[in-house]
């Protein structure tokens, strides 16, 4: 049998994957694969180098960087400034990329991990959905978590990618594929909240991209194969101003999001008797 961590994309909203992770590996659930988009990958790719609850205090470590804290956190003017340069993007890739070569290495390959992962991308040239799960590992992320807008395409080869949340926000079918058997889905939250129909602009946009996100989700969770056990883990909810276009920037949340999650997370373990023991080797 074979477990999967499958972790989503969503932003900051992302630090409850940390909750989340707390929660499995405190109970002794170990993945054998995990697969990741976007925040997700970053996540993901720390908890495949050490898929041991010592990787919490990394994943803390790397919220709370100052490379962290300048991914968005530029002044509005310095944004401003980028955007009319570059036409394309408010912020510098640099801070993610010495981010990822602080906590993984820059020199770090998929190949020397010692959980197998895979990350989702969405490749501008082919209109298509790309898994990379081979080669150098900084760029792969890179490329996974080039939100549109917020950061530039990544060129990998010939090449460009943006976010894979644009293609596959939440890659159940990867992890299907991949041969899994036991997947714990870990989600940033708004798939638990309802959608309404909207009442401005910025609200018509942000439900128009809900729909498309939520619509793979939904047809993965319909076409699960027999004899796959899927468990979605409880995000604790979200905060207020979540819903707000510079939510994004809002790293003062992340303690908050990761205790709401652990906590809740536990609980839902708890409830379905899974882990301590319980749990399957890979």
């Amino acid at each position: 049998m074979s477990t999967a961590f499958v972790l989503g994309g969503g932003g900051v909203r992302g630090a409850v994957e940390i909750g989340m992770l707390r929660a499995l590996l405190e109970r002794g659930i170990r993945p054998d694969l995990i697969v990741g988009t976007s925040i997700g990958a970053i996540n993901g790719a720390l908890v495949a180098s050490d898929p041991t609850p010592a990787v919490i205090d990394a994943l803390l470590d790397a919220w709370m960087s100052p490379e962290a804290n300048a991914v968005y956190g530029d002044s509005l003017l310095s944004q401003f400034t980028r955007l009319v340069k570059t036409k394309t993007h408010l912020n510098s890739p640099a801070p993610l990329r010495h981010l990822l070569e602080r906590a993984l290495g820059a020199d770090a390959r998929f190949e020397d991990l010692p959980v197998r992962l895979q990350v989702v991308a969405a490749s501008i040239e082919r209109a298509a959905e790309h898994v990379f799960e081979s080669g150098p590992l900084v760029e792969a992320i890179l490329a996974s978590a080039s939100v549109p807008g917020l950061l530039p395409p990544t060129r990998i080869g010939e090449e460009h990618y943006i976010d894979g949340g644009i293609v596959n926000s939440i890659p159940i079918e990867q992890a299907v594929s991949a041969g899994a058997d036991t997947i714990f889905v870990l989600q940033v939250g708004r798939i638990e909240q309802a959608l309404q129909v909207p009442r401005s602009a910025v609200e018509t946009a942000r439900v128009a991209f809900e729909i498309a996100r939520r619509h793979r989700y939904a047809r993965d969770i319909a076409t699960l194969p027999p004899g796959v056990s899927l468990h979605v883990m409880p995000s604790g909810g979200g905060l207020e101003g979540d819903d707000s276009l510079m939510s994004y920037r809002r790293m003062q949340t992340v303690r908050r999001r990761i205790d709401q999650a652990h906590q809740a997370s536990e609980g839902f373990l708890a409830e379905r008797e899974l882990g301590s023991g319980a749990r399957t080797e890979g």
